[in-house]
């Protein structure tokens, strides 16, 4: 081993004398901060009210008091700073250079061996030891500072300090320390002189900065019209005097006064004159008036909106617009009800659209109204359009004719009754002939309505006409007239959307009317996306019924059936197609053609309706058995969500397996029923068989997307749950509807890959689903008691095929059945204790995460 001298040692230390410098700078920096903290918050604070300009606005008395509280505060400071300012050694840098170090290499360097210095084994071992110290003592980096000084200022005073200096440098001016000294006795002869402060501050509008006029140089200063120009003068009064001609004034302002504001209305200048004075000649920026154009004609849509494109331009900012319109008298067509004078109505007045975000310097944006219950819809109209900036300049277009978009009714009859509407909003002179006009067109009203309440209530309107054209009709009244009309008009058009067959036929015969009277693009467009909604909800009515057939079926005639409606279905859609392409390529004629063969085969397509004693099932029942379903899935979804979530913080885990459990593919079965519309109950099977290839755990988008459409399959459900009106009914609805907001929020939070709480939501969704079930149940049960009729009065022999991870089987109302045994075995009651004793092993397992174990405490809480 090689020996280790004191030359070794004295040359060891010289390698760290960097370190060692820098780290005596450090202390050194370190003692300053913590003595002379306090003289600089003092400094800082008087700086920052001097430049703040304080001084200027208290009294003398108090700035006198603060002078002196000051001075005092600065004495203390220096006192405490030199009570505490120690100036750092080089023994103090190496000593906590040394502590920085493991083992106080460079003290172990600087000791002498004092015992066993004859023998040589401890010789050999102290150099040893001196040498491993060496090698520690190379590795040496500077210490920082300390510059924290808690425990000195507990208050945190010297940020307050720091705080008022940044506002002082960001809203102050240093000029404003010289004014003090006006406040000392002959201050104005002992001020160095006259100063001056100046600001150009532009019209908000402009986005302009404001200008420091005493950064400026003499010579030209271009500034908005509009600008205010501030002065203050500081010093003798009389040393410095302000001329100006931008503000147009004949007045002068007085010499003493020390601030003066005015504003720029024209090209001149400014002048301070005497000691550090400046002269600027101004040149006024104009503001120029906004433009505002029309780009196009409006458009309409099928329902009437109009959507008229307009540009706007300004050089700063178009601050608001607005649209009118007037009726253009001299271009209507004054026929029929239009032929007597016009009442007087004031001119259509709207805001523009302004846009939200960017600038508004130059823009193009659709002015989007509806304007199709006003009188003037579909009649000729002129509009002009205004623009503002926030000069408050004004600039106003040409007026432009148009036709004031509306809508447009293909029924006749809606078309007739909104003429009439038209024509007493004109003029309620009008209303006896329109009375009578109504009553011809209604002359035989089995041929015109659908409905006998729509005759009915045309009547009612023709009524109150003849009633109060005889004695007078008000403007109350008009309006009233004008509302039912219009009702009446949209019931006839549009027909009730309730049952899907009448809204398809109806959607096809307003399309057929619109190609025949040459309706817009727009329109057709709109009317053509509208049967097709139609079409696809008959269509899945149409597979509904279908799928309830065949359960009642053979099973050989199911497929049959099936490939049947998939056929018909995927011509429907052909059709369609082919109708839209040829209404794209104007062959209107071919169009209304194949529209009519599209009529003539939805005609042939009948919805069987399911009677009662059909299946043997009522209306309840099936509600009973489509939820208990339902609620099957949604534990197969827990139990998934749970497996994942054991293999998410335990990979080994394997929980589940042996099992047995049900619900592995929890809601895969019905999820694919609402997407295909036709595969029926294979969907169970078919989703154990995909679950088998996706792997054990599942990925929790998928298992997401089955939790929404097991949240779809439930919303269908409430829409025919019967009961509606009933207490029990009520309950259930209530219940359902819980267990909705459940789900929802079990499908965020499995999209968050929140496993822990999409658990806790799916647990709420099957309490929920049991109570709906309970109350749905008993809802049963009382009818069947009170023998109504069509309630399925013989007992329904059909058990729900899932059961519990217990054994149990499903009672009606989706818990335990009250007479049906609790899986009395031993298999049951051992896999019971299983589960229980599981759950407790698992839950105090230390190495387990801390989500998962709470989870299982909650579980032991509960059950």
């Amino acid at each position: 081993m090689a020996s280790f001298s004191r030359h070794d040692a004295e040359k060891t230390l010289k390698s760290v004398r960097w370190p060692l410098r820098l780290t005596w700078l450090g202390l050194l920096t370190e003692a300053v901060v913590h003595s002379f903290w306090p003289l600089l918050t003092v400094c800082l604070l008087v700086m920052s009210a001097l430049m703040l300009g304080l001084q200027d606005i208290v009294g003398v008395e108090i700035v006198w008091g603060s002078a002196v509280i000051s001075a005092l505060a600065v004495i203390a400071a220096l006192i405490y700073a030199a009570r505490n300012f120690r100036l750092p050694t080089r023994d103090d840098a190496i000593l906590r250079l040394d502590a920085s170090l493991p083992g106080r290499p460079l003290q172990a360097l600087t000791d002498t061996q004092t015992i066993g210095s004859g023998d040589a084994a401890s010789t050999a071992v102290w150099r040893a030891h001196q040498t491993r110290m060496a090698a520690r003592a190379v590795l040496a980096k500077p210490v920082p500072a300390d510059l924290q000084t808690p425990k000195r200022d507990p208050y945190a005073l010297r940020y307050m300090a720091l705080l008022a200096f940044g506002i002082a440098l960001l809203f102050g001016s240093i000029w404003r320390v010289g004014s003090v000294s006006e406040m000392t006795p002959g201050g104005a002869g002992l001020a160095a002189g006259p100063v001056w402060e100046g600001w150009a501050e532009s019209p908000r509008y402009t986005g302009r900065p404001t200008i420091y006029l005493n950064d400026i140089d003499a010579g030209d200063l271009a500034v908005p019209a509009g600008s205010l120009i501030t002065m203050r003068m500081y010093g003798e009064v009389g040393a410095l005097t302000l001329s100006e001609t931008v503000s147009g004034r004949t007045d002068v302002a007085a010499v003493s006064d020390p601030a003066q504001d005015f504003i720029v209305v024209q090209d001149g200048d400014i002048t301070i004159s005497g000691p550090g004075g400046r002269s600027w000649q101004v040149v006024v920026i104009p503001d120029q008036p906004p433009e505002i154009t029309v780009l196009s004609d409006p458009s309409a849509s099928a329902m009437g909106e109009m959507t008229l494109p307009f540009y706007a331009v300004d050089d700063y900012a178009v601050e608001a617009g607005e649209a009118r319109f007037s009726l253009d008298l001299a271009s209507v067509d004054r026929r029929y009800g239009l032929t007597i004078d016009p009442e007087q109505r004031p001119e259509l007045i709207v805001p523009l659209p302004m846009p939200i975000s960017g600038s508004r310097a130059e823009f193009e944006e659709n002015l989007i109204e509806d304007f199709s219950e006003h009188p003037w819809a579909n009649l000729p109209v002129q509009v002009s359009l205004s623009a503002l900036d926030g000069a408050e300049q004004q600039f106003e277009t040409e007026p432009r004719a148009i036709v004031l978009p509306g809508r447009r009714f293909f029924d006749p009859v809606a078309a007739a009754v909104i003429e009439a509407r038209r024509d007493l909003l004109w003029s309620r002179a009008n209303g006896p002939s329109i009375a009578q006009v109504m009553r011809a067109v209604s002359y035989e009203p089995q041929d015109l309505f659908r409905k006998e309440t729509d005759a009915l209530r045309l009547k009612q309107v023709i009524k109150a006409l003849e009633i109060h054209a005889k004695h007078g009709i008000t403007d109350e009244k008009q309006q009233e007239l004008a509302d039912d009309m219009w009702d009446l008009a949209l019931i006839l058009e549009e027909g009730d959307l309730a049952d899907a067959a009448e809204r398809m036929r109806r959607a096809q015969e307003r399309l057929n009317e619109a190609i025949k009277n040459g309706a817009s693009d727009e329109e057709i467009a709109e009317l053509m996306q509208e049967l097709r909604r139609a079409t696809e909800d008959y269509l899945q009515q149409l597979s509904r019924q279908a799928q309830r057939d065949q359960q009642q079926q053979p099973p050989g005639q199911q497929g049959d059936q099936q490939n049947s409606m998939q056929m018909t279905q995927d011509d429907l859609q052909r059709m369609m197609d082919r109708i839209q392409e040829l209404m794209e390529q104007g062959r209107m004629a071919e169009a209304q053609q194949a529209l009519q063969e599209l009529q003539e085969m939805m005609e042939n397509m009948r919805v069987t309706q399911g009677q009662q004693g059909q299946g043997g099932q009522s209306p309840g029942e099936q509600a009973m058995e489509g939820l208990s379903e339902t609620l099957r899935e949604q534990q197969g979804l827990s139990d998934q969500a749970f497996r994942d979530l054991q293999e998410q913080f335990n990979p080994n885990a394997q929980a589940g397996e042996n099992q047995g459990n049900e619900g592995r593919n929890g809601g895969q079965g019905r999820g694919t029923e609402h997407e295909g519309e036709g595969q029926g109950q294979g969907g169970e099977q078919d989703g154990q068989a995909q679950n088998g290839q996706q792997g054990e755990g599942g990925a929790q988008g998928s298992i997401a997307d089955r939790q929404q459409a097991l949240r779809d399959e439930l919303s269908r459900q409430q829409q025919n749950l019967p009961g509606a009106g009933t207490p029990e009914g009520d309950a259930a609805r209530d219940a359902l509807d819980r267990a909705g907001r459940a789900m929802d929020g079990a499908e965020d939070a499995l999209r968050q890959n929140d496993l822990a709480e999409a658990i806790d939501n799916q647990g709420q969704a099957m309490e929920a689903l049991r109570e709906g079930m309970r109350a749905l149940g008993e809802m049963m049960a009382e009818q069947q008691q009170n023998g109504q009729p069509g309630q399925g009065t013989q007992e329904s022999d059909q058990r729900a095929e899932s059961r519990d991870p217990l054994g149990r089987e499903a009672g009606n109302s989706g818990v335990q059945g009250e007479n049906s045994p609790l899986a009395l075995n031993d298999d049951a009651y051992g896999r019971a204790r299983e589960l229980l004793d599981e759950i407790r092993r698992r839950s105090g397992d230390t190495e387990r995460p801390e989500v998962e174990r709470d989870y299982l405490n909650r579980l032991l809480d509960r059950f």
